[in-house]
């Protein structure tokens, strides 16, 4: 039995954090080429520091994004906002390496005569859902996202022009019984565009923004607070501290509550099974919660560079499923194709939907009519149950 009174805390990262900046050129990127060919083949980083953006990769696609890059990069960075010395979307140079993908990979992921389409890597992917939000998300990183999402619709709509792109969140929660009650402890950075404004001035600008989105009651007496706790964040992004893509995945996926196979998302095309099969890890965890046969659920998924079908699956419900989790693992095969192809066509992710994941998490987002986030979907109900 999982312990049921305990305190667990998760972090979140904004859009303008330096690692999330270079997740979003990345992606940026990734989009660019699956719009102009959906058979892109694409695996973009991208490193920014002060005054400076250096984007490179393996990239297979219309050499017409290539030549846009500096563009994209520009593009991104004034949409998040950064416009001061030292980071300015319009002064920053831009270099760009990107380059041809090895053949020695393409042989072995690319389908031919009788072999289908193999997986771009090797590695494992962790999915998981709890039914303690009702996005089926660990409350920790959920509302650790939503605090911060909420502080940059604020500040990109000019409510709040004094709050700058850079911030991270963090939320100490305890639980009671096994749900969540109550936030013990509360951790908000955030830049601030006027030197002369104190923690305690930056406090009352960002407090009401905060109770807005937490649950009712959540926030007690005791909780303790903790804003801008060095006192002064005026230097922010790159031009402050380095950044880099896919040194987020944390804050990308659960926040800490369930394992993680160790590969970042951002950049990669689906063809890669390290963000491919970790949607599908996801998918079918919360369909396996949605459905009611577990309160809690981590699926692993394992593939082999250029082989198609998974290596192995793994359910664990936790002591919360009313099936045995081998009927669970035999029933998710039954209900997706879970090689590099079946996931691509049944999430439908040969699409420019990858930008919008690159701040507040991959999970726990709503689908879009688009197609984006459709790995959060919960059509997969009736026949899981009709599965086991």
């Amino acid at each position: 039995m999982s312990r049921q009174n305990y305190v667990f805390t998760s972090e979140s990262v904004s859009e303008g954090h330096p690692d999330k900046v270079c997740d979003r050129i990345s992606d940026a990127v990734l989009d660019a080429f699956l719009t102009e060919d959906p058979h892109s083949r694409v695996a973009c980083e991208t490193f920014a520091t002060t005054d400076r953006v250096v984007v490179g990769g393996e990239v297979r696609g219309p050499g017409s994004v290539i030549a846009r890059v500096e563009e994209i990069v520009r593009g991104c960075v004034r949409d998040i906002g950064y416009e001061q010395e030292g980071f300015h979307w319009a002064n920053l140079k831009v270099n760009s390496y990107l380059h041809a993908q090895s053949a020695d990979i393409a042989q072995g992921v690319d389908a031919s005569g009788e072999k289908d389409e193999g997986a771009g890597d090797q590695g494992i992917m962790f999915g998981y859902a709890v039914d303690e939000t009702p996005e089926l998300m660990p409350a920790p990183i959920q509302y650790a996202h939503a605090i911060l999402r909420r502080l940059s619709e604020v500040r990109k709509n000019h409510i709040e022009p004094k709050l700058g792109p850079d911030a991270k969140s963090q939320l100490s929660i305890r639980y009671e019984g096994g749900k969540p009650v109550e936030v013990t402890s509360l951790v908000l950075s955030t830049q601030h565009l006027d030197p002369a404004l104190s923690s305690a001035d930056v406090r009352a600008i960002v407090e009401p923004y905060i109770r807005e989105v937490l649950p009712e009651g959540w926030l007690t007496a005791k909780t303790e607070w903790h804003v801008n706790p060095t006192g002064k964040f005026v230097i922010g992004g790159p031009d402050g501290d380095a950044g880099l893509t896919g040194r987020k995945i944390i804050v990308d996926t659960y926040g800490g509550a369930a394992p993680h196979g160790g590969g970042a998302f951002s950049g990669k095309d689906p063809t890669k099974v390290d963000r491919s099969a970790a949607y599908a890890a996801r998918y079918l965890a919360k369909n396996v919660v949605a459905a009611g046969l577990a309160r809690r659920c981590t699926l692993q998924l394992s593939y082999a560079i250029g082989v198609a079908k998974p290596l192995s699956i793994y359910v664990d419900t936790h002591g919360t499923g009313i099936v045995d989790e081998a009927a669970i693992e035999t029933a998710v095969s039954r209900v997706m194709d879970l090689t590099p192809r079946g996931i691509r066509t049944h999430l439908g992710l040969n699409k420019p939907i990858y930008q919008r994941t690159a701040a507040y998490g991959h999970f726990g987002r709503k689908p879009d009519a688009d197609g984006g986030f459709s790995w959060e979907k919960t059509d997969l109900v009736e026949a899981l149950k009709k599965a086991v």
